[in-house]
């Protein structure tokens, strides 16, 4: 079977490999950078003396960083799962997309431009809101002078989910089998932030439900007015 024959992107086997490594390397990372701390903090304190600590600072206060890094990675990764689990693959070319402002949106950030899965017709930029391990696809998204072969590492695009909530994007492996470089986009209208109201955009009710199983705030379903009888 190809991959977008699956009924979710998680029952096809490859993609639930991709995301496994995805996981343990995020982990391996952190407990890397931890490693990196604890190292450099031993040999300040066990052979140099205090004049010196100011070489080893700027590694100590990075190491930290990355190590913290590496935690807020978890998250997304959760609900990559979640998302692959709702949706299946889609194996999309000649998908628009721009490293400079949508001409629809507030905010400068790289985006996708996707049909609405109920009405074609109308196109859905979706945002890469959040800039962790985005420098990748920001080459691949490149500009007039990039190199072909780079913007061909994401031709065609893998997708699942929703553009109007939450989807997940990733390349192909080179046998074109497997995803990898899985990346969670959203609309920031679905990360349910303080201040910022879900928008159910004329989704139909099992679009909604799909969407609020995959971690995206959707608006509540509207509970049916009991039918008052006369007396």
């Amino acid at each position: 079977m190809r991959p977008a024959d699956y009924p979710t992107a998680w029952s096809h086997p490859p993609t639930r490999r991709s995301w496994f490594y995805h996981l343990i390397t995020t982990g391996l990372r952190f407990l890397g950078w931890i490693a990196v701390w604890i190292s450099s903090l031993g040999f300040l304190v066990s052979f140099l003396s205090p004049v010196y600590s100011f070489l080893f600072i700027p590694a100590l206060i990075y190491s930290a960083f990355r190590a913290v890094l590496q935690l807020a990675y978890i998250r997304p990764s959760l609900y990559i799962r979640r998302v692959l689990q709702q949706y299946p693959w889609q194996l999309l070319t000649g998908v628009p997309r721009g490293r400079n402002k949508h001409p629809a949106v507030q905010e400068d950030e790289m985006w996708l431009e996707l049909p609405n899965p109920e009405r074609p017709d109308e196109r859905i930029p979706l945002l890469f809101l959040s800039g962790m391990r985005t420098f990748w696809w920001m080459r691949r998204f490149g500009t007039a002078r990039t190199k072909p072969e780079l913007k061909a590492q994401i031709e065609p695009l893998w997708f699942a989910g929703d553009p109007r909530f939450i989807a997940v994007i990733a390349a192909g492996s080179r046998s074109g089998t497997a995803p990898r470089r899985l990346h969670l986009l959203y609309q920031l209208t679905a990360t349910g932030r303080r201040g910022v109201a879900p928008i159910d955009w004329d989704a139909g009710p099992a679009a909604l439900d799909r969407a609020r199983r995959s971690g995206a705030h959707v608006p509540a379903p509207v509970s049916p007015h009991p039918h008052v009888h006369p007396h």
